[in-house]
């Protein structure tokens, strides 16, 4: 019982914070673009998360007449369970479980996504949402494999699949220091993963007809909005317990974390959408090779860390 109503304080906590990130989002996009942006409701626009929330799921709910109304209806509410499903692994100490395979969950998980994408591309029916969906689902595949394989080489150097002994690994030193292209690699495949610029294929508003969400408005929309900035805000939190110290209990962990979501809105406000064949030629030619070397440098680290161990 005590587990269940901590996961609930985290929820709560998890939607608080997207909304909140919206806002930064919109700030920090004004002020590179010298304007203001939200400053109306509340003091310095501080309450309008709450404001653009209220009237999202107050509007009016189309339904389009060719959908497959059930699935199309269930589709969002899938993507923000299994966003919030991944906050599980969230490493606390106290009245919580302890996941020994966090890693193999996490992954498990977050290759769920592809399911809410390309069932809500199909399930509006519409060429546009269809396309979307396609571009979308093989981008996530694609970025999917080396994210994966990243992953494995941290799980090499400190031989658990617990988050825990992320924490315990990286007393005396950062993995970021061991590897910074990797670390790079990394926010790439993160960026590419969760949709956001410049990757945004599947919700390019501004020329590809917003993708696979098209058909989708007000409280559907909402839904899967929050399901994508909470997915966001989980990646950047796993950058910093993989690659820059996880110690979750000091007050720095949680300003290196507001960085690294800073990190997604500055990339967004600088540079430009990719083009497609570039950004497939990038995941296979680029960051699956440099993935596949770096997993056979960590192995043989491994092996020499144990020769020493032994002898």
């Amino acid at each position: 019982m005590d587990f269940f109503l901590i996961y609930l304080f985290l929820l709560i906590f998890v939607l608080v914070s997207v909304g909140f990130f919206t806002l930064l989002e919109r700030k920090v996009l004004g002020y590179m673009q010298l304007r203001k942006g939200p400053n109306k409701v509340g003091y310095l626009g501080i309450l309008q998360p709450f404001s653009d929330g209220a009237k999202l799921f107050l509007k009016e709910q189309v339904f389009p007449m060719n959908s497959n109304y059930l699935i199309y209806m269930i589709c969002p509410f899938f993507s923000l369970f299994q966003s919030l499903v991944m906050w599980v692994l969230f490493p606390m100490y106290i009245n919580s479980l302890e996941f020994n395979l966090g890693v193999m969950f996490f992954l498990c998980v977050s290759s769920l996504s592809v399911y809410g994408l390309m069932i809500c591309g199909w399930s509006s029916n519409s060429v546009y949402s269809m396309l979307g969906c396609i571009r979308s689902v093989s981008q996530a595949i694609s970025y999917e494999v080396s994210l994966s394989l990243i992953l494995l080489c941290y799980f090499l150097l400190v031989d658990s699949y617990n988050f825990i002994s992320f924490f315990y690994g990286q007393f005396s030193i950062w993995f970021v220091t061991l590897s910074v292209p990797l670390f790079m690699c990394w926010l790439s495949c993160c960026m590419a993963e969760s949709n956001r610029t410049p990757f945004d294929f599947s919700e390019g508003e501004s020329e590809l007809v917003s993708g696979f969400n098209v058909e989708y408005g007000s409280g559907g929309f909402a839904l899967l909005f929050i399901a994508e900035y909470s997915s966001i805000i989980f990646i950047c939190l796993l950058s910093c317990i993989i690659f820059l110290g996880c110690n979750f209990n000091e007050f720095n962990f949680y300003l290196k974390l507001i960085f690294l979501c800073f990190l997604f809105l500055w990339v967004r406000g600088t540079l430009p959408r990719y083009r497609y064949d570039k950004l497939m030629y990038l995941a296979w030619k680029c960051y699956l090779p440099v993935s596949l070397n770096y997993i056979l440098l960590f192995l043989l680290l491994s092996v020499l860390c144990l020769y020493h161990f032994f002898l």
